[in-house]
């Protein structure tokens, strides 16, 4: 059976190929804006040369934040922006947005006043050590943005002997530390793709395609390039938006229309790459919390519990070809020596290391020496007129995972002004895929899964699981899983047959990759083995229809991109035969 979702897509562009919008680019900034102008009644057509939130948007550090340490470079509208997003996404995804409390340990008191200052007004670049009273005025400012609607508590200071009794593994330096609240996504790729999917269920004329590449422009139309089949497809749109990301000036290489000047550099990309670690001692010593700490260069690091182990990171390297980016010796070594300053007892052994991801943030392009000086900021740039080009080519340049949705209804407004039409709704209340109908309140949650553990007969673990998975979307898996013999996967009894077999149906799932990196947490829970690929190659193929030749493939092809993006190697043993 082949992919019915992108089939259907497929049929409804070729019977549309005059999108009043084009949106190149299925990353989480490309989504949001495809969402808001769907709402609106816009026919758009967003294509994505993979799967969708694959690229960066898959690469974050899985912190949903305001941006502490943007307040020192003068960034109050960036902040005050992130964390009112923060807060909406705690509303509108609680089933994967979830509050995280963080910790900061300081190691002196009033260091980093004068360099705070100088970065404030301008006059450095150059990171440095915050003390005390630095963190501090920070942190209320913090507190002082969200004060109209808070979702979390204020922050408090702890002195050293209370600091050092919750958190005895820490540098014997540090001298008191902070508490405060931001939060944290556990699926970010199944939120973008819940948005996706929220926009399939409504009566519009939006359509969205992945592993749709654009091959070229003649001014216009613009050439499509299915990347399953190799077919071109020519659409003539309005406008086109350019979305993604680090690939931006690339993409607009491809969109002059025969205009051989090239158009000015707007991204300056800098990669950042993270680690998974399986250590006990570091999990215990972390807690359920965040720790947000200074390297002793003066670089931002963060950790804290993901899916059993620990998330550790990041890097922020600039790069000139974002393609097939991977976190390299020097940026793992750079970790795990940040990671030895502020827990110094604590030895990490290099195969406890399960897992690394890395990816490039697509900031605006900057000449500053120092990375992390470079604004966090976004905005939409619009590419000069050209005789050779028929339509307008915005591009979305920058921005943080958190502001995704701001940024995208901030992009929908300029394209509305372009169509003369009016915008119909509002996304900041709209609730996302399992969100909807997901109990915030703790009573009313437990209530919940009491009933549906009832109605269900389902054990309440595996009940929890399911929940935390997809949230409200649960109890139609549930109803799905019931119609047939369901078994446990015996590599990882923790999802079964029919589950897998759900996201392959329902999911818009073209590539064994599409499962085991993105639908699913398996690969980056470090619980991957041979064994555990080919149970979820097995079902796959059979519910595609695939030989033994093409599974054969699949197989090869995964685990070639496991090794080289994720340093994750297995051996490559043949897989068991398909019963097609």
């Amino acid at each position: 059976m082949a992919n019915l979702q992108r089939a259907k897509q497929l049929t409804n562009l070729k019977g549309n190929t005059n999108p009043s919008v084009l949106i190149v680019g299925g990353g989480i900034n490309g989504i949001g804006l495809y969402r808001d102008l769907a709402l609106q009644g816009v026919d758009v057509l967003l294509v994505e040369q993979k799967d969708f939130c694959s690229g960066a948007s898959a690469a974050l550090s899985r912190m949903v934040h305001g941006g502490l340490r943007y307040l020192e470079q003068g960034e109050f509208r960036l902040v005050r922006e992130s964390l009112e997003e923060r807060n909406i996404l705690l509303r509108n995804a609680p089933h994967y947005v979830k509050p995280l409390p963080t910790t900061i340990p300081v190691f002196d008191y009033a260091s980093g006043i004068m360099n705070a200052l100088l970065r404030f007004l301008g006059l450095s670049e150059k990171p440095g050590r915050r003390g005390a009273l630095v963190i501090k005025l920070g942190l209320t400012l913090y507190d002082f943005f969200t004060r109209t609607r808070r979702e979390t508590p204020t922050h408090n200071f702890q002195g050293q002997k209370e600091t050092f009794l919750r958190w005895p593994e820490l540098h014997p330096d540090v001298k008191c530390s902070a508490t405060y609240f931001d939060a944290w996504v556990t699926y970010p790729e199944r939120l973008g793709l819940e948005m996706v999917m929220d926009v399939a269920q409504t009566d519009t004329a939006a359509m969205a395609v992945n592993y749709m590449s654009v091959a070229s422009s003649d001014g216009k139309s613009v050439t499509l390039r299915d990347e399953v089949s190799g077919e071109e497809i020519s659409v003539e749109p309005g406008i086109v938006v350019n979305a993604t990301g680090a690939w931006i000036d690339l993409t607009n290489g491809a969109l002059q229309g025969g205009d051989n000047e090239p158009a000015k550099k707007m991204v300056g990309g800098t990669k950042g790459s993270h680690l998974i670690i399986r250590n006990d001692t570091l999990l215990k010593a972390v807690g359920q919390q965040m720790v947000y700490y200074e390297n002793q260069d003066g670089r931002i690091c963060i950790l804290f519990p993901y899916f059993g182990n620990v998330l550790v990171g990041s890097t922020d390297i600039r790069i000139d070809d974002p393609t097939d980016v991977r976190c390299e010796e020097e940026e793992r070594d750079y970790i795990l020596q940040s990671l030895a300053f502020v827990f110094p007892k604590i030895v990490i052994q290099p195969d406890e290391i399960l897992y690394t991801f890395s990816g490039v943030r697509p900031l605006e392009y900057s000449d500053s020496s120092v990375t992390g000086g470079i604004s966090r900021d976004h905005s939409c740039r619009t590419l000069p007129d050209s005789p050779q080009r028929d339509f307008p080519v915005l591009c979305m340049i920058g921005g943080k995972w958190t502001t995704f949705r701001a940024f995208g209804e901030q992009v929908a407004d300029k394209i509305l002004d372009i169509l003369n039409s009016k915008r119909k709704s509002h996304t900041n209340s709209i609730p996302i895929g399992g969100g909807k109908d997901f109990p915030r309140d703790h009573g009313d949650f437990e209530n919940w899964i009491s009933d549906l553990r009832d109605r269900s007969g389902m054990d309440e673990a595996r009940l929890r699981r399911l929940i935390d998975r997809y949230g409200s979307k649960a109890e139609s898996l549930i109803g799905y899983m019931k119609q047939s013999t369901d078994k446990a996967l015996i590599s990882d009894p923790s999802y079964s047959q029919r589950e897998l077999l759900h996201i392959i149906e329902q999911e818009n799932v073209t590539c064994l990759e599409d499962i085991l990196l993105r639908r699913t947490s398996l690969a980056i829970s470090g619980g991957l083995s041979t064994a555990l690929i080919d149970e979820v190659l097995a079902i796959m193929a059979n519910a595609r229809g695939w030989n033994q030749t093409r599974t054969t493939s699949a197989r090869q092809e995964f685990l070639a991109r496991l090794s080289k993006q994720h340093a994750v190697t297995l051996e490559a043993a043949e897989p068991q035969p398909v019963n097609a």
